[in-house]
């Protein structure tokens, strides 16, 4: 069942990132690209989760997925912090 949600999250964030990016493409709202890019690294870190506790449970990914949500941030804390409309 864990892999199973694992896997949604995934999807979930893979969904957002190409609607936010596709948007962000027709409109050139910024906040829309830094959005999109938070979440295409949102997607690495799930993908990340699933090799981790799916695929290779007998190693610790678990610095590599912080890593992954960490610089999944930065764009969008960028945008927010520095980009005005």
């Amino acid at each position: 069942m864990a892999t199973i949600i694992y896997l949604l999250c995934a999807a979930t964030a893979l969904a957002c990132a190409c609607l936010l990016l596709r948007s962000y493409r027709t409109t050139r709202h910024r906040l829309l690209l830094w959005s999109g890019l938070c979440f295409a690294g949102m997607f690495v870190n799930n993908l990340l989760l699933v090799l981790d506790r799916v695929i290779l449970p007998e190693q610790d990914l678990s610095t590599w997925r912080l890593g992954a949500a960490l610089l999944a941030l930065m764009p969008l804390l960028y945008g927010l912090v520095w980009e005005d409309d």
